[in-house]
């Protein structure tokens, strides 16, 4: 994964094992965007984002998941404040495009 955000001129600030690491990064780093998993240990990626939201609400947040993409999949991510969901089934042409609309402000 890491490679292939490196050959898009995507740079990682972080990385984290769970969803308690994640915050904690978050916490730190200040990040434009947050890719994550909705099934993590320790807090999965519903109830870090909802705490995201509150502790960065400037930091975007991309969840990247076995789940497929269906339209109420879609109404869900933005109802808990995310900016979009993509299906790691699709990752190879959805993942990089979606990171780079979020980046770019769109």
């Amino acid at each position: 994964m890491r490679e292939l955000l490196d050959a898009n001129a995507i740079s990682v600030c972080g990385e984290a094992a769970d969803g308690r690491q994640a915050l904690d990064q978050v916490e730190t780093l200040r990040p434009d965007l947050v890719l994550l998993d909705i099934n993590m240990p320790v807090m999965n990626g519903i109830q870090a984002a909802f705490e995201i939201r509150r502790i960065a609400p400037e930091t975007k947040i991309l969840f990247f998941t076995v789940q497929e993409c269906t339209p109420e999949a879609e109404a869900a991510v933005r109802l808990l404040g995310a900016h979009g969901f993509v299906s790691k089934s699709s990752a190879g042409t959805e993942l990089i495009p979606a990171l780079k609309r979020l980046l770019n402000g769109d």
